[in-house]
């Protein structure tokens, strides 16, 4: 048992009051003591009143697996103590990293039958969140005094992309109609596959028209093509130092994983193989492009076990790796991050390098941070300088990407809210028009 700080403030109080009893009369001293006895008796029988720990039970519920960037929860409930008195309970859970700071607070419960308490789980890095164990301490009926007890729990959350959300995503895309069917959309569009005839409707084009089955018929009857399936896709992510920058809460990697887990499902959807790649100051992971839905897991687990990095990004090595490796034209989704024309000059020559033999998708994040300084209003030189700043950085990633566009290179630049249906609208657009 610990006393409080009501215990300790009235304690305090004991001495002006003995004080002011010598003062009145040297004879009246044992009233001191009398008061001081009875603050310690009260904080002695408070104890006693308190409840037991021995009577203190409750049960864990938590996830088995947490997704980077959605809220769980952990869950204490505590059964009936038997207890004839209310008592009030504060908890904190000892997290180890990866956890937001929200599973860090401490939570405050007023305890009796069927008493819970929840705490959100927001994981900010992928890997493993800890739970090493949980602290609690309750009040006496007085608040003079408190216990603790500290209960050892050991569990270990795995933190993973979010493939719920990719899947939830992906569904107005791959589903003709997400409302009142399950019928897959057909991309339609002016590709070499035959998909049907149709009657010719003014506005079509001409050049589709089968007039050997318009003779037949003794109609116009105009031919329908649907976008080539089985091309390689491969999703090529920047783990260098840049890339663990935070935005919106979560690193820029991450953002970028979501996205192309959600490109990559719908890819393989609609009949495409997804490969990954993965590099900075060197190659950190290679898969091949595979078809079928069932590759699903596989690229998920190996996402999972991309690590943020602190070295600097080798666009050299990483391109020239990648561009070796690749035998047949493919389309590359290159997610990474630069911060001005300089360090950007060797990535600009190795993008042009690999868009020569592929077609590129060239992926970077908007930070609002730089926008809302550059709008901002200046109160002063400080403010004015870091105007300055923010706008010079701007404009060099508009060089840098004007460059990149020069190069035949699609760019997409996009805040994090927007990646996923910003990138799988641009990858719907090449599949239409055949860029691949």
């Amino acid at each position: 048992m610990h006393p409080t700080r009501l215990a300790v403030l009235v304690a305090a109080m004991t001495v002006p009051v003995a004080i002011l009893f010598i003062l009145a009369h040297e004879g009246l001293w044992p009233a001191g003591l009398v008061a001081a006895g009875m603050v310690l008796a009260a904080m002695v029988w408070d104890g006693l009143s308190t409840l037991p720990a021995a009577r203190l039970r409750y049960t864990l519920t938590a996830p088995e697996v947490l997704f980077i960037g959605s809220r769980a929860q952990l869950t204490v409930a505590f059964a009936g103590t038997g207890w004839p008195r209310p008592t009030r309970l504060e908890l904190v859970c000892d997290f180890g990293p990866n956890i937001g700071p929200a599973a860090r607070a401490p939570v405050r419960v007023l305890l009796d039958d069927g008493a819970a308490v929840h705490i959100p789980l927001v994981p900010d890095r992928r890997g493993t969140v800890e739970l090493q164990r949980i602290w609690m301490r309750w009040l006496g009926p007085l608040g003079l005094v408190w216990r603790q007890r500290v209960y050892p729990v050991d569990r270990t959350f795995p933190v993973v992309p979010d493939i719920h959300a990719v899947r939830a995503a992906a569904i107005p895309f791959v589903v003709k109609d997400a409302y009142f069917g399950i019928k897959v959309r057909r991309e339609l569009g002016g590709g070499t596959e035959f998909d049907s005839l149709r009657d010719y409707l003014p506005g079509l084009d001409h050049r589709a028209i089968d007039w050997k089955h318009s003779a037949r018929h003794c109609k116009l009857i105009c031919k329908e093509f649907q976008a080539e399936r089985n091309h390689n896709v491969v999703l090529a992510f920047d783990t260098g130092h840049l890339m663990r920058e935070p935005l919106d809460g979560i690193p820029r990697l991450d953002h970028a994983i979501n996205a192309g887990l959600l490109l990559a499902y719908l890819a393989l959807r609609t009949g495409d193989r997804v490969g990954l790649f993965a590099f900075d100051a060197r190659v950190r992971l290679m898969s091949a492009p595979t078809g079928g839905v069932g590759g699903m897991p596989r690229l998920l687990e190996a996402t999972s076990r991309l690590d943020y990095h602190l070295e600097e990004t080798n666009f050299t090595l990483g391109l020239a790796e990648l561009n070796a490796r690749l035998r047949r034209r493919a389309l590359v989704v290159l997610f990474t991050e630069f911060v001005d024309t300089v360090t950007a000059e060797l990535m600009v020559e190795n993008v042009a390098r690999l868009a020569n033999r592929h077609l590129v998708i060239f992926v970077t994040l908007q930070d609002r941070t730089v926008s809302d300084t550059i709008d901002a209003q200046p109160r002063g030189i400080a403010d004015l300088a870091r105007t300055v700043v923010a706008a010079d950085l701007a404009r060099e990633r508009m060089v840098v990407l004007e460059k990149v566009r020069r190069l035949g290179v699609h760019t997409l630049e996009v805040p994090a809210a927007s990646l996923a249906v910003g990138l799988v609208s641009r990858y719907l657009t090449v599949r239409r028009m055949e860029l691949v």
